[in-house]
Formats: C-alpha cells, structure tokens, sequence
C-alpha cells in the first residue's frame, strides 16, 4: 500500500510541475523534469528485459538515437509532421531491434553484454560517419515535430506529452507484467532452462520483450530530440546505456515504478550537485569539478545498503507487511 501511495504522490508532483514553473516564472523546471520524464520512459523499456526478463543490454542508447535521429533527418528535409517521424522512428526500431534481439538472444550472460553493445557502437559509428547530417557535431533541429492537433514548440505540451506517455506506458508495462506474458518472462530470468521443459518458447517471449522494451526508447528518443532540438551521436554512446542501467539499479531493479525513481533521483542530484554553491571556495570546487565522483559513491552506498534501491525498498516492506497478515 506505502508503495502504490508513494507512487501516486510521485505522479501528482509531476503532474503539478508546469503549474509551480509558472507561479515562480522559472521556466527552467519544466525543461528539466521533461528531461526527467523522457529518461523515465527510457529506463522503464530497458527494466522490462533487465529487470523482469534479467537480460544486462548495454545497447539501449541506440534505440534513443534511432529515435532523435528520424525526427532530425526528416526535418532537415522539410517534414515537421510528428506522425512522420513517430512512424519512421518506431518502424526503423522495430526492424533493429528484431534483428538485433534475434542474433543477441541467441546467447546469455557476458557474451550478451558485450553483443549489445557491439551493435550500439557500430550504429554510434554509423551516425558519427553521417556528414551530411551533421556527423561528429551533430545537427541542429529548425522546428519540432507537428502533430496537427497539438505542436511539441510550447514547452508545456511537450511536458504534458512525455508524461502522458509515461503513464501510458506505466498502465501497459502493469498489465503486461501481470498478465501470463509477464509471468513467463520472469521465469525465464529464474530458470529458461525449465520454463522451456514446461513447453514454453522462451526465445519468443524475450525477442518480443526486447521488441517492446527498444520502441518504448525509441519514443524517448523522440522526445529527447524535440526537447534539445538537436541530435548527434552521443546520444547513442555506451556512457548513456550505463546510465540507464544505473537509473534502473538505483531506483529499484524489477519494480514497475523504480525507474522512474532512479531517473529522478540520479538527474535531480547532477543537477544539485554541479550547481550547488555552499560559499567554501574548496568545497565548491569539489562539488562543481568532481561531482561525478560523489555521485558514484552515493550509487555504491545505495546498492550496498538498499540492496532493492530507493523504490524497491519501499515494495518489499509491502510485502513484507503482506506476509505477516
């Protein structure tokens, strides 16, 4: 019950994001919860075949640049229709990620990790080798995408859009765990080997897990590219994988709404911690120049102490609670 609260209260914060941004003319706020939200949406694709199938990809960030660069590619030409770069983001997607997957799922362990990543940075090169559309320096976007009904220019829609999608995401990725799909998924990071004796065709469900999971960063991708206005390689670098797998494992791997805790909260304290400003000239150098280093010791002493992460904590004393009733 304290997670599903927890959760809600979450959801209402977000929600009410805009209206705060607004009341204290910092427009800045929304620009970075929207940022937020989309690596939200990124993670929780990459929990459904990390955290409930148990497969480590270390190629996620691709499908992100899969999807700023079809809406970077089509508006250098003119098309500003966001059904257009939706279309081609999720079909381009679908067809690398069935290909991918059906090569990667062919293995397990170290040697799935090292696959995904292969095929990452082989698209990475693959961008950066794209001279007419910017290459190494990447290429500015000249208008957001066009949705007829709605444009993604005012910054508020385009928040309202990405967190829209996280909970449409959140209500599927629920009712997909829940349902039997779900249930074979996680008995196949349990034990593929018995789940394929009981006659279930485990190579299937993870390809069509890996599907779903690689078009839900293909929308971030979207999104991403329509809230910088630009797009370049290093949005499918390995770094920005890593950092998914992070905000996953921080937030609380396995658990529907870690995630979206884990991008909060990794974002939130980048954000603090290379902005902050204490008034101790020594202390602020440490802060500002070092601040990745502190935030590595605190995801060390999250993993160490909060074995589930910040959210998964909160899920198992449910259950706990659950099972003493």
């Amino acid at each position: 019950m304290a997670s599903r609260v927890f959760a809600a209260l979450v959801l209402v914060a977000l929600a009410a994001v805009p209206l705060l941004a607004a009341a204290l003319d910092q427009p800045f706020y929304v620009t970075l919860t929207t940022r937020i939200l989309v690596f939200a949406l990124a993670a929780l694709g990459l929990n459904l075949v990390l955290g409930f199938g148990g497969l480590v990809s270390f190629g996620h960030a691709m499908y992100m640049g899969i999807g700023a660069y079809a809406v970077g590619i089509l508006a250098s030409h003119g098309v500003t229709s966001g059904w257009a770069h939706l279309a081609a983001a999720l079909g381009v997607g679908a067809l690398v990620a069935l290909a991918v997957g059906a090569i990667c799922l062919r293995t397990s362990g170290m040697a799935f990790i090292m696959i995904t990543l292969a095929f990452a940075q082989m698209l990475y090169f693959l961008a950066v080798s794209l001279r007419d559309y910017g290459g190494d320096d990447g290429l500015p976007i000249q208008a957001r995408s066009d949705f007829g009904l709605f444009t993604l220019d005012d910054p508020v829609v385009l928040y309202y859009t990405a967190f829209v999608l996280l909970l449409a995401v959140l209500f599927l990725f629920k009712r997909l765990i829940d349902a039997r799909f779900g249930m074979v998924l996680r008995g196949c990071r349990t034990n593929e080997r018995r789940m394929g004796a009981l006659g279930f065709p485990t190579l299937r469900y993870k390809l069509v897990a890996y599907v779903i999971s690689a078009l839900v960063c293909v929308l971030a991708g979207v999104l991403l590219a329509n809230l910088t206005r630009f797009v370049a390689p290093s949005y499918m670098a390995w770094t920005v994988s890593g950092e998914l797998i992070v905000m996953t494992v921080l937030g609380g791997l396995g658990t529907l709404f870690g995630p979206v805790v884990g991008a909060a909260g990794l974002l939130l304290l980048e954000e603090l911690l290379s902005s902050l400003k204490l008034g101790v000239p020594w202390l602020d150098q440490l802060l500002n120049q070092h601040w990745l280093g502190l935030i590595g010791l605190f995801i060390v002493l999250v993993v160490l102490v909060l074995k589930r992460g910040l959210y998964g904590v909160v899920v198992d004393r449910d259950r706990r609670r659950g099972g003493q009733a």
